[in-house]
């Protein structure tokens, strides 16, 4: 008995010792050469990938997920063993002494001043910070991301779209009549000499026209000529007097506006003239003749008023400031003749008000003077996202403040608004100061 058990553990012994060699010799001629072959195929990808795509790969490893990123590229499959763990630690410093070689420039850090600006942004834009870095971006910029150049935005105008009004306008014939000043007197004199080629407003194919005068703002003085029947060539001939500093004939504006007179209805408007600069021909010493062609008009055209205010922007600061200056010649809004105006100025990003700020209010005058400096703190990023609408309001102790007139500047705005803006970006840390004309 004692034999037999001595022969059964030899023989598991040596039938282990055979197992043994067995996948030893199986591990050395399938196992290694094998898996050095996959190594030296797996490590060929990843230089051909990393030559390739650098800026992707370098944009990648920034974010917190690069190293998950590295043990999924490094794999062969889900179904073979992982490489040893120094080929992959070797192969993260490679790559990532590679990529800090290429990217040495900083970020720059967000100023707290903008913080606010950027809290009350609308949540589909991402406010990201400038990237200086030489490789380009590798995510496709959104349409709404700020701080990016939107070439639409740049794009001229041409000069027959950009004022459709004016293709729209049409005349209704001419009128001549003559200026002339009395500097003894302080006078000036309007003479209404004639009108040629105007419409026919009845259905005998003829007008009734006559003409009032004002000289604007003041809309409470107003002259009027005679009604001439049945004519659309009519002779007038009549001089109206305006009593008018010499120092205010600048700021002066004579409004024409021609009527057809009608017995049992309302009187039809033909259209106006309005003559902004009324030194414009001559100095107005002597008395000089005017023709003028007739603008087609439906009503008489209100003149509310213009605002004058500067802007300044500092781009190292990021911050904006609009100094409302004076404003001259608003409309009346209360029955004494005058108004109680204050200027309100708002924020706008993508038609959404960000913030508003105001002046203080000036009681019982059409001509206030603020000189007071309203502050924003904008990114210089998000300066082609921004505009400011500027609203001349009229304070009333009860009820509504009412809106005498508005104006916006911004990339976006149309005409003076938008050259002023950008008058602003091309001169930084100057001010610059216009008139801007209010409208409704």
């Amino acid at each position: 008995e004692l034999s037999v058990s001595l022969l059964a553990v030899i023989v598991i012994v040596c039938g282990l010792a055979l197992v043994a060699v067995f996948l030893f010799l199986f591990w050395k001629l399938c196992w290694v050469p094998w898996r050095n072959k996959a190594l030296s195929s797996n490590l060929a990808v990843l230089r051909s990938e990393a030559g390739c795509s650098k800026g992707s790969m370098a944009d990648k490893l920034k974010d917190t997920g690069a190293i998950s990123f590295l043990e999924a590229a490094v794999k062969i499959s889900h179904t073979s063993p992982d490489i040893p763990a120094e080929v992959q630690m070797s192969m993260k410093d490679h790559i990532m002494r590679r990529t800090r070689i290429q990217r040495q420039t900083t970020e720059p850090a967000s100023s707290t001043r903008h913080i606010s600006f950027k809290r009350h942004l609308p949540r589909q834009m991402h406010v990201s910070s400038m990237d200086y870095g030489m490789d380009p971006p590798a995510v496709a910029e959104q349409p709404t991301s700020i701080g990016r150049i939107k070439p639409e935005l740049y794009k001229q105008k041409t000069v027959d779209t950009e004022d459709p009004k004016k293709g729209a306008e049409k005349t209704c014939g001419k009128i001549n009549f003559t200026l002339k000043y009395d500097y003894e007197n302080e006078t000036l004199t309007v003479r209404i000499l004639r009108a040629f080629d105007l419409p026919a407003k009845d259905f005998c194919g003829s007008s009734d026209p006559y003409v009032k005068i004002y000289l604007l703002p003041d809309r409470k003085r107003k002259f009027q000529t005679r009604v001439h029947r049945k004519t659309l060539n009519p002779t007038f001939d009549e001089s109206f007097h305006f009593p008018v500093p010499h120092e205010e004939l600048a700021s002066r504006k004579l409004h024409l506006s021609v009527f057809d007179f009608d017995r049992f209805s309302r009187h039809d408007m033909i259209g106006e003239v309005i003559l902004e600069n009324l030194f414009e021909d001559s100095d107005l010493s002597r008395e000089t003749s005017v023709w003028r062609d007739i603008q087609y008009a439906t009503t008489e055209s209100v003149d509310l008023g213009e605002i004058m205010f500067s802007l300044c922007y500092l781009p190292t600061a990021g911050r904006l400031t609009l100094t409302v200056i004076k404003c001259r010649n608003l409309k009346a809004m209360d029955i004494t003749g005058y108004s109680d105006p204050y200027v309100k100025v708002s924020l706008l990003c993508d038609g959404r008000r960000l913030k508003k700020k105001k002046t203080t209010i000036k009681k019982n005058t059409l001509n206030p003077t603020y000189n007071e400096a309203i502050i924003f703190d904008i990114p210089p990023e998000n300066m082609d996202q921004v505009s400011l609408l500027i609203s001349v309001m009229d304070y009333d102790r009860v009820g509504h403040n009412e809106i005498i007139g508005v104006c916006r500047v911004g990339v976006n705005a149309e005409g003076l608004g938008r050259d002023h803006w950008n008058e602003m970006l091309a001169y930084p840390r100057k001010p610059i100061a216009h008139w801007h004309p209010l409208v409704e």
